[in-house]
């Protein structure tokens, strides 16, 4: 099934450039929620910059779909919320929130990656 994503392609501007590729939910690229949870990974591969999108509703159930994930340009996603912009240089490990009672994205210390489910 096509996906009707919030921004036309003609609504994309270059706000950043050479990051590469990252993986985003359609709570924010097709529904339209704001970045709330971002963390950075190792890559996958050589274009994957490592970044990882969410609003922050999404639970487990809708996470393993992966019809609800989408790899795009991270650009696409600054495109989406230009809050992002100020953390693309941040390590990978790195993870930033908004919390509900804050517009900003604030660190979060000592977070890890989830264990992978065998």
């Amino acid at each position: 099934m096509a996906k009707n994503f919030r921004l036309s392609a003609t609504e994309i501007k270059p706000l950043v450039g050479g990051y590469g590729s990252c993986i985003a939910t359609d709570r924010i690229v097709v529904e339209g929620y704001p970045v709330r949870f971002m963390y950075r990974e190792a890559p996958d591969n050589e274009i994957d910059s490592g970044w990882r999108f969410m609003s922050g509703y999404e639970d487990d159930e809708y996470m393993s779909d992966p019809d609800n994930l989408g790899i795009y340009d991270v650009n696409t996603i600054a495109n989406y919320d230009p809050g992002i912009i100020a953390f693309l240089d941040a390590k990978e490990g790195s993870a930033f929130e908004k919390t509900p009672e804050s517009e900003r994205f604030l660190e979060i210390v000592g977070w890890s990656l989830p264990d992978e489910p065998e």
